[in-house]
Protein backbone atom coordinates (compact mmCIF):
# COMPACT_ATOMS: atom_id res chain seq x y z
CA UNK A 1 0.00 0.00 0.00
CA UNK A 2 2.57 2.56 0.77
CA UNK A 3 5.53 1.08 -1.35
CA UNK A 4 5.40 4.39 -3.36
CA UNK A 5 6.27 6.38 -0.28
CA UNK A 6 10.08 7.82 -0.24
CA UNK A 7 11.02 9.14 3.31
CA UNK A 8 14.22 11.85 3.21
CA UNK A 9 17.31 10.04 2.48
CA UNK A 10 16.13 6.74 2.35
CA UNK A 11 14.66 5.02 -0.79
CA UNK A 12 12.13 2.18 0.13
CA UNK A 13 11.99 -0.56 -2.35
CA UNK A 14 8.29 -0.97 -4.46
CA UNK A 15 9.16 -5.03 -4.59
CA UNK A 16 10.41 -5.73 -1.27
CA UNK A 17 10.36 -2.64 1.22
CA UNK A 18 14.13 -3.02 1.37
CA UNK A 19 15.80 0.17 2.82
CA UNK A 20 19.18 1.69 1.19
CA UNK A 21 21.32 4.04 3.30
CA UNK A 22 22.47 6.85 1.37
CA UNK A 23 25.47 6.03 3.60
CA UNK A 24 27.97 3.10 3.04
CA UNK A 25 28.54 2.86 6.73
CA UNK A 26 26.76 -0.20 8.32
CA UNK A 27 26.24 -0.51 12.14
CA UNK A 28 27.60 -3.72 13.67
CA UNK A 29 25.13 -6.34 15.17
CA UNK A 30 23.36 -6.70 16.71
CA UNK A 31 20.76 -3.60 15.96
CA UNK A 32 17.74 -2.83 17.88
CA UNK A 33 14.94 -0.37 17.93
CA UNK A 34 13.11 0.98 21.28
CA UNK A 35 9.62 2.12 22.24
CA UNK A 36 9.69 3.30 25.72
CA UNK A 37 6.40 4.28 26.64
CA UNK A 38 4.72 5.57 30.11
CA UNK A 39 3.21 1.71 30.94
CA UNK A 40 4.87 -0.30 28.25
CA UNK A 41 8.41 -0.62 26.72
CA UNK A 42 8.46 -2.33 23.24
CA UNK A 43 11.71 -3.57 21.66
CA UNK A 44 12.61 -4.20 17.96
CA UNK A 45 15.19 -6.67 17.45
CA UNK A 46 16.51 -7.55 13.68
CA UNK A 47 17.82 -11.05 13.46
CA UNK A 48 19.93 -11.11 10.31
CA UNK A 49 19.60 -14.78 8.12
CA UNK A 50 21.93 -13.74 5.13
CA UNK A 51 25.33 -14.66 7.22
CA UNK A 52 27.95 -15.79 4.80
CA UNK A 53 30.41 -18.94 6.64
CA UNK A 54 33.41 -16.07 6.93
CA UNK A 55 30.73 -14.00 9.31
CA UNK A 56 29.77 -16.79 11.32
CA UNK A 57 33.13 -17.64 11.85
CA UNK A 58 34.15 -14.18 12.70
CA UNK A 59 30.93 -13.56 15.09
CA UNK A 60 31.72 -13.28 18.72
CA UNK A 61 30.49 -15.87 21.08
CA UNK A 62 28.82 -12.52 23.15
CA UNK A 63 26.82 -12.01 19.93
CA UNK A 64 25.53 -15.54 19.58
CA UNK A 65 24.52 -16.10 23.12
CA UNK A 66 22.17 -12.85 22.32
CA UNK A 67 20.69 -14.17 19.23
CA UNK A 68 19.93 -17.12 21.08
CA UNK A 69 18.69 -15.99 23.82
CA UNK A 70 16.06 -13.62 21.94
CA UNK A 71 15.28 -15.85 19.83
CA UNK A 72 14.53 -19.12 21.23
CA UNK A 73 12.52 -17.90 23.99
CA UNK A 74 9.03 -16.36 24.24
CA UNK A 75 9.27 -15.11 27.97
CA UNK A 76 12.45 -13.32 29.79
CA UNK A 77 12.15 -13.47 33.35
CA UNK A 78 8.31 -12.69 34.48
CA UNK A 79 7.32 -9.84 32.51
CA UNK A 80 8.77 -10.16 29.37
CA UNK A 81 7.20 -11.09 26.20
CA UNK A 82 8.09 -11.95 22.35
CA UNK A 83 5.08 -11.83 20.42
CA UNK A 84 6.28 -14.67 18.21
CA UNK A 85 2.62 -14.49 15.86
CA UNK A 86 4.14 -10.71 15.02
CA UNK A 87 7.52 -12.26 14.04
CA UNK A 88 8.42 -11.08 10.07
CA UNK A 89 10.52 -13.49 8.39
CA UNK A 90 12.69 -12.32 5.07
CA UNK A 91 12.64 -8.83 5.31
CA UNK A 92 15.35 -6.42 4.14
CA UNK A 93 16.91 -4.01 6.67
CA UNK A 94 19.66 -1.83 5.48
CA UNK A 95 20.44 -4.46 2.22
CA UNK A 96 20.63 -7.45 4.95
CA UNK A 97 17.78 -9.78 4.84
CA UNK A 98 16.23 -11.22 8.38
CA UNK A 99 13.81 -11.51 10.87
CA UNK A 100 12.08 -8.64 12.90
CA UNK A 101 11.44 -10.01 16.53
CA UNK A 102 8.76 -8.22 18.75
CA UNK A 103 9.92 -8.20 22.05
CA UNK A 104 7.70 -6.10 24.84
CA UNK A 105 7.95 -5.42 29.20
CA UNK A 106 6.68 -3.10 31.68
CA UNK A 107 8.15 0.41 31.75
CA UNK A 108 7.89 -0.19 35.46
CA UNK A 109 10.73 -2.83 34.85
CA UNK A 110 13.18 -1.10 33.32
CA UNK A 111 16.04 -1.88 35.83
CA UNK A 112 15.17 -5.57 35.23
CA UNK A 113 16.04 -4.95 31.38
CA UNK A 114 18.95 -3.08 31.99
CA UNK A 115 20.65 -5.78 34.38
CA UNK A 116 19.66 -8.22 31.89
CA UNK A 117 21.28 -6.71 28.89
CA UNK A 118 24.60 -6.22 31.76
CA UNK A 119 24.26 -9.79 32.21
CA UNK A 120 24.42 -10.82 28.47
CA UNK A 121 27.41 -8.38 27.36
CA UNK A 122 25.33 -6.38 25.13
CA UNK A 123 27.13 -3.22 25.55
CA UNK A 124 30.21 -4.80 24.28
CA UNK A 125 29.31 -5.10 20.90
CA UNK A 126 26.83 -2.26 20.71
CA UNK A 127 27.17 1.64 21.64
CA UNK A 128 24.08 2.88 20.77
CA UNK A 129 20.19 1.71 20.55
CA UNK A 130 17.76 3.51 18.81
CA UNK A 131 15.23 4.94 21.10
CA UNK A 132 11.80 6.83 20.84
CA UNK A 133 9.20 7.76 23.23
CA UNK A 134 9.21 9.81 26.91
CA UNK A 135 11.22 7.28 28.11
CA UNK A 136 14.23 7.38 25.82
CA UNK A 137 14.56 11.08 27.44
CA UNK A 138 13.67 9.51 31.11
CA UNK A 139 15.92 6.78 31.34
CA UNK A 140 18.95 8.10 28.73
CA UNK A 141 20.94 8.25 31.79
CA UNK A 142 19.92 4.98 33.29
CA UNK A 143 21.22 3.18 29.55
CA UNK A 144 24.87 5.30 29.93
CA UNK A 145 25.42 4.56 33.94
CA UNK A 146 24.09 0.80 34.18
CA UNK A 147 25.51 -0.67 30.75
CA UNK A 148 27.42 1.87 28.89
CA UNK A 149 25.02 2.22 26.56
CA UNK A 150 23.71 5.94 24.72
CA UNK A 151 20.32 6.17 23.08
CA UNK A 152 19.98 7.71 19.83
CA UNK A 153 17.06 9.63 20.39
CA UNK A 154 14.11 10.07 17.57
CA UNK A 155 10.84 11.64 17.30
CA UNK A 156 7.68 9.98 18.57
CA UNK A 157 5.58 10.47 15.88
CA UNK A 158 8.42 10.62 12.62
CA UNK A 159 9.32 7.14 14.19
CA UNK A 160 5.35 6.09 14.14
CA UNK A 161 4.65 7.21 10.80
CA UNK A 162 7.84 5.67 8.93
CA UNK A 163 7.86 2.18 11.42
CA UNK A 164 3.81 2.38 10.01
CA UNK A 165 5.39 2.83 6.24
CA UNK A 166 7.80 -0.03 6.51
CA UNK A 167 5.49 -2.79 8.13
CA UNK A 168 2.65 -2.06 5.99
CA UNK A 169 5.00 -2.16 2.72
CA UNK A 170 5.86 -5.53 3.63
CA UNK A 171 2.74 -7.13 5.37
CA UNK A 172 0.01 -7.50 3.11
CA UNK A 173 -2.49 -8.85 6.16
CA UNK A 174 -1.20 -5.71 8.28
CA UNK A 175 -4.92 -3.44 8.00
CA UNK A 176 -8.03 -4.50 8.68
CA UNK A 177 -11.91 -3.55 10.15
CA UNK A 178 -14.09 -5.49 12.24
CA UNK A 179 -17.88 -6.15 10.32
CA UNK A 180 -20.69 -6.72 12.28
CA UNK A 181 -18.86 -5.27 15.24
CA UNK A 182 -21.82 -6.26 18.48
CA UNK A 183 -23.25 -9.31 16.51
CA UNK A 184 -20.43 -11.89 18.14
CA UNK A 185 -22.29 -14.55 15.93
CA UNK A 186 -21.04 -12.97 12.75
CA UNK A 187 -18.48 -10.30 13.61
CA UNK A 188 -15.04 -10.81 11.96
CA UNK A 189 -11.77 -9.33 10.65
CA UNK A 190 -11.58 -8.48 7.38
CA UNK A 191 -8.53 -7.17 5.45
CA UNK A 192 -9.00 -3.47 4.27
CA UNK A 193 -7.18 -2.05 1.48
CA UNK A 194 -5.22 0.88 2.15
CA UNK A 195 -3.64 1.49 -1.40
CA UNK A 196 -4.85 4.89 -1.73
CA UNK A 197 -4.18 5.68 1.90
CA UNK A 198 -4.52 9.78 2.02
CA UNK A 199 -5.86 11.71 3.77
CA UNK A 200 -6.65 9.59 7.56
CA UNK A 201 -6.28 9.99 11.03
CA UNK A 202 -4.27 7.87 13.30
CA UNK A 203 -5.36 7.74 16.86
CA UNK A 204 -2.35 6.19 18.99
CA UNK A 205 -3.32 5.20 22.11
CA UNK A 206 -0.82 4.42 24.60
CA UNK A 207 -0.64 5.37 28.02
CA UNK A 208 -2.43 8.88 26.90
CA UNK A 209 -4.07 9.73 23.25
CA UNK A 210 -2.40 11.33 20.59
CA UNK A 211 -4.46 12.08 17.00
CA UNK A 212 -2.52 13.24 13.71
CA UNK A 213 -3.63 14.01 10.45
CA UNK A 214 -1.49 12.46 7.86
CA UNK A 215 -2.25 13.90 4.22
CA UNK A 216 1.19 12.84 2.75
CA UNK A 217 4.19 10.84 3.22
CA UNK A 218 6.27 13.98 4.71
CA UNK A 219 2.72 15.68 5.49
CA UNK A 220 1.19 15.49 8.90
CA UNK A 221 0.60 17.10 11.53
CA UNK A 222 -0.95 16.35 15.54
CA UNK A 223 -4.69 17.60 15.65
CA UNK A 224 -5.21 16.80 19.01
CA UNK A 225 -5.19 14.02 22.07
CA UNK A 226 -6.37 13.06 25.44
CA UNK A 227 -4.94 12.19 29.01
CA UNK A 228 -7.65 9.73 29.21
CA UNK A 229 -5.83 6.52 27.44
CA UNK A 230 -4.48 3.23 28.36
CA UNK A 231 -2.91 4.65 31.16
CA UNK A 232 -5.99 5.44 32.92
CA UNK A 233 -7.93 2.70 32.17
CA UNK A 234 -5.21 0.49 33.86
CA UNK A 235 -4.66 3.13 36.79
CA UNK A 236 -8.59 2.88 37.01
CA UNK A 237 -8.99 -0.85 36.96
CA UNK A 238 -6.21 -0.87 39.70
CA UNK A 239 -7.66 1.01 41.74
CA UNK A 240 -11.11 0.05 41.53
CA UNK A 241 -10.06 -4.23 40.85
CA UNK A 242 -6.87 -5.06 42.86
CA UNK A 243 -5.56 -6.03 39.52
CA UNK A 244 -2.00 -5.79 38.92
CA UNK A 245 -1.29 -6.11 35.48
CA UNK A 246 -3.23 -4.90 32.02
CA UNK A 247 -3.91 -8.72 30.60
CA UNK A 248 -5.60 -8.97 34.18
CA UNK A 249 -7.32 -5.87 34.02
CA UNK A 250 -8.76 -7.27 30.36
CA UNK A 251 -9.95 -10.49 31.56
CA UNK A 252 -12.15 -8.78 34.48
CA UNK A 253 -13.42 -6.53 32.03
CA UNK A 254 -14.04 -9.54 29.26
CA UNK A 255 -16.55 -11.20 32.33
CA UNK A 256 -18.63 -7.49 33.28
CA UNK A 257 -21.60 -5.65 32.35
CA UNK A 258 -21.34 -2.66 32.38
CA UNK A 259 -24.68 -1.70 32.27
CA UNK A 260 -24.83 -2.73 36.04
CA UNK A 261 -22.29 0.18 36.96
CA UNK A 262 -23.36 3.31 34.01
CA UNK A 263 -26.31 4.74 33.67
CA UNK A 264 -28.40 4.03 29.98
CA UNK A 265 -30.69 6.23 27.93
CA UNK A 266 -33.43 4.04 28.66
CA UNK A 267 -32.90 4.73 32.45
CA UNK A 268 -33.72 8.15 32.43
CA UNK A 269 -36.14 8.03 29.58
CA UNK A 270 -37.33 4.75 29.69
CA UNK A 271 -36.56 3.59 26.22
CA UNK A 272 -35.24 5.52 22.82
CA UNK A 273 -34.83 9.27 23.22
CA UNK A 274 -36.24 9.06 19.51
CA UNK A 275 -36.05 13.48 18.92
CA UNK A 276 -32.14 12.75 18.73
CA UNK A 277 -32.23 8.91 17.64
CA UNK A 278 -30.54 8.03 20.87
CA UNK A 279 -31.03 4.04 21.64
CA UNK A 280 -32.11 3.39 25.19
CA UNK A 281 -29.39 1.11 25.25
CA UNK A 282 -26.58 3.92 24.82
CA UNK A 283 -24.59 5.13 27.98
CA UNK A 284 -25.96 8.65 28.84
CA UNK A 285 -23.81 8.63 32.39
CA UNK A 286 -20.89 6.99 32.86
CA UNK A 287 -20.72 4.90 36.13
CA UNK A 288 -24.16 6.96 36.88
CA UNK A 289 -25.21 3.93 38.85
CA UNK A 290 -22.55 4.29 41.50
CA UNK A 291 -24.09 7.34 43.25
CA UNK A 292 -26.35 4.41 44.72
CA UNK A 293 -25.28 3.00 47.88
CA UNK A 294 -27.32 -0.62 46.91
CA UNK A 295 -25.99 -0.37 43.32
CA UNK A 296 -22.50 -0.19 43.78
CA UNK A 297 -23.06 -2.91 46.61
CA UNK A 298 -24.44 -5.47 44.39
CA UNK A 299 -21.14 -4.85 41.32
CA UNK A 300 -18.55 -6.87 40.73
CA UNK A 301 -14.81 -6.21 39.97
CA UNK A 302 -15.26 -7.20 36.54
CA UNK A 303 -18.27 -5.12 35.89
CA UNK A 304 -16.18 -1.90 37.21
CA UNK A 305 -13.53 -3.14 34.77
CA UNK A 306 -15.97 -3.69 31.69
CA UNK A 307 -17.05 0.13 32.56
CA UNK A 308 -13.71 1.57 33.13
CA UNK A 309 -12.86 0.36 29.81
CA UNK A 310 -15.94 1.04 28.10
CA UNK A 311 -16.05 4.85 29.08
CA UNK A 312 -12.20 5.16 28.11
CA UNK A 313 -12.87 3.77 24.38
CA UNK A 314 -15.99 5.44 24.22
CA UNK A 315 -14.21 8.65 25.08
CA UNK A 316 -11.37 8.01 22.55
CA UNK A 317 -13.67 7.28 20.02
CA UNK A 318 -16.25 10.19 20.67
CA UNK A 319 -12.42 12.98 20.35
CA UNK A 320 -11.50 10.60 16.67
CA UNK A 321 -14.54 10.85 15.67
CA UNK A 322 -15.15 14.99 16.24
CA UNK A 323 -11.39 15.45 14.76
CA UNK A 324 -12.23 13.02 11.76
CA UNK A 325 -15.67 15.66 11.22
CA UNK A 326 -13.52 18.70 11.42
CA UNK A 327 -10.89 17.74 8.82
CA UNK A 328 -13.02 15.95 6.42
CA UNK A 329 -11.57 12.76 6.64
CA UNK A 330 -13.24 9.55 6.28
CA UNK A 331 -10.43 6.68 7.79
CA UNK A 332 -9.69 6.07 10.83
CA UNK A 333 -6.73 3.93 11.91
CA UNK A 334 -6.63 3.28 15.30
CA UNK A 335 -3.39 2.18 16.66
CA UNK A 336 -1.24 1.71 19.97
CA UNK A 337 -0.51 -0.95 23.05
CA UNK A 338 -4.02 -0.42 24.74
CA UNK A 339 -5.57 -2.33 21.80
CA UNK A 340 -3.13 -5.47 22.17
CA UNK A 341 -5.49 -8.24 23.45
CA UNK A 342 -8.48 -5.85 23.78
CA UNK A 343 -10.87 -7.14 21.09
CA UNK A 344 -13.68 -5.48 23.30
CA UNK A 345 -12.28 -1.99 22.44
CA UNK A 346 -12.24 -2.37 18.46
CA UNK A 347 -15.42 -3.61 18.39
CA UNK A 348 -16.73 -0.53 20.60
CA UNK A 349 -14.04 1.60 18.31
CA UNK A 350 -15.77 0.04 14.94
CA UNK A 351 -19.42 0.49 16.02
CA UNK A 352 -18.95 3.91 17.33
CA UNK A 353 -17.08 5.40 14.26
CA UNK A 354 -19.91 3.13 11.93
CA UNK A 355 -23.18 4.37 14.18
CA UNK A 356 -22.10 8.18 14.80
CA UNK A 357 -21.51 8.61 11.31
CA UNK A 358 -24.17 6.99 10.03
CA UNK A 359 -21.63 4.76 7.77
CA UNK A 360 -19.53 7.69 6.71
CA UNK A 361 -16.37 6.74 8.71
CA UNK A 362 -14.45 3.81 8.46
CA UNK A 363 -12.60 2.44 11.77
CA UNK A 364 -9.31 0.69 10.87
CA UNK A 365 -6.89 -1.15 12.60
CA UNK A 366 -2.75 -2.98 11.99
CA UNK A 367 -1.67 -6.09 13.34
CA UNK A 368 1.57 -5.25 15.17
CA UNK A 369 -0.03 -1.84 17.32
CA UNK A 370 2.15 -0.23 19.89
CA UNK A 371 4.88 -1.18 17.74
CA UNK A 372 5.36 0.91 14.95
CA UNK A 373 7.67 3.33 16.69
CA UNK A 374 10.27 0.66 17.75
CA UNK A 375 10.62 -0.04 13.94
CA UNK A 376 10.61 3.75 12.60
CA UNK A 377 13.66 4.72 15.42
CA UNK A 378 15.32 1.12 13.86
CA UNK A 379 15.02 2.20 10.79
CA UNK A 380 16.29 5.90 11.29
CA UNK A 381 19.78 5.06 12.31
CA UNK A 382 22.22 5.11 9.62
CA UNK A 383 25.49 5.28 12.11
CA UNK A 384 27.67 3.87 14.33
Amino acid sequence: MWNHLKMANTDFSATNGSIESDKPEVPPMPWFGMDIGGTLSKLVYFEPKDITPDEADAEVETLKNIRRYLTKNSAYGKTGHRDTHLQMDNVVVRGRKGTLHFIRFPTSEMDTFLELAKSKGMANLVTTVCATGGGAYKFEENFQKEVNLGLRKYDELDSLIRGMLYIETNNPKECYFWSNPTEDDHCEKCLFDFSKPYPFLIVNIGSGVSILAVYGPKSYKRISGTSLGGGTFLGLCCLLTGCNSFEEAISLAAGGDNTRVDKLVKDIYGGDYERFGLHGDLVASSFGHMNSKEKRASVSKEDLANATLVTITNNIGSIARMCALNEKIERVVFVGNFLRVNPISMKLLAHAMDYWSKGTLKALFLEHEGYFGAVGCLLEFEGS
